[in-house]
């Protein structure tokens, strides 16, 4: 578990409350980090904080400000927007129940793992689970951290709960805007048991872990080649960009013929049977199995 906690608060559902620490249940994945350099030099590029006619300044003589008219300013420090009054950065207040298929998956952002702050908040958080799962209900309330107030559901995962920061109704463009002009019809049925067969020759369980980014590999590759090469000659690998015309019917029907009898089927999670084993007299009692 990670050391330190997005989040430490309460849940609240009425006259129950249950202290819970909230931790990221994601984290960035391997990526590059470039730096600016002056090519001449070969120096890096660095920033400093000026104030115009000033110059540069100490970090501790920089406070955060927000303009009420043209160069004018209220100053606040870090106290000050600490001490800003909100019930929600303490308590996480479950206002309202919903369907999870309610949600639609564009207001989702980042989700959290929640866990109880100690022994004596197991039961209740148990019982909150539990009462999630049996109604097939989402919690939704909202929690302040880190300068602002956030939407967020709750519900089961395994023996936990899960907490996902939603965005709000203004943070999400309509979808009608973007689909408006793709006509609304019945695709051509061969067409249609075409493209069927290929999702379903490809179709498997979801497993992460076959998937990583191989943009971040290539970088990797370009950047061992050209460190070898000892020179900064420009390096530039030749991949083909696929077409971008327009198609018509009879392109992809003939695309689709090809993709169902080319393309490999994806591959089956299913375990190859083994024979049943063969039946041992039992000696003694039998003895239920416990779960884990």
């Amino acid at each position: 578990m990670p050391a330190r906690a997005y989040w430490k608060g309460q849940i609240r559902l009425a006259l129950v409350s249950i202290p819970i620490e909230v931790y990221p249940a994601t984290r960035s994945g391997a990526t590059i980090s470039f730096h600016q350099i002056h090519e001449p030099s070969g120096k890096r590029i660095r920033y400093e904080k000026v104030a115009p006619g000033v110059g540069p300044v100490d970090r501790d003589e920089i406070m955060k400000g927000f303009e009420v008219s043209k160069g004018s300013y209220v100053l606040l420090d870090e106290e000050e927007i600490e001490a800003v009054k909100i019930e929600s950065r303490k308590t996480l207040e479950l206002v309202q129940f919903v369907d999870a298929d309610e949600i639609d998956v564009l207001y989702y952002e980042k989700p959290y793992f929640v866990v109880p702050a100690d022994d004596l908040a197991e039961e209740a958080y148990t019982v909150l689970r539990e009462a999630l799962r049996k109604t097939r209900k989402v919690g939704l309330g909202q929690l302040a951290v880190r300068g602002r107030e956030q939407l967020v559901s709750i519900k089961p995962c395994g023996r936990g709960l899960v907490l996902e920061v939603l965005r709000y109704a203004d943070e999400v463009h309509k979808a009608q805007g973007y689909f408006r002009d793709i006509e609304d019809a019945r695709p051509d049925t061969d067409l249609l048991d075409l493209a069927t067969t290929l999702i379903e020759k490809k179709s498997a369980p979801f497993k992460p872990a076959e998937f990583h980014d191989r943009y971040v590999d290539a970088l990797h590759r370009l950047i061992d080649k050209k460190a070898k090469s000892k020179t900064n000659k420009r390096i530039l690998e030749d991949v083909g960009e696929p077409a971008s015309g327009k198609g018509n019917v009879i392109d992809l029907m003939a695309a689709l013929k090809k993709s169902v009898g080319e393309g490999k089927a994806a591959p089956k999670s299913t375990a190859t049977r083994k024979p049943p084993a063969k039946k041992t007299p039992a000696s003694g009692g039998t003895r239920a199995r416990k779960r884990a």
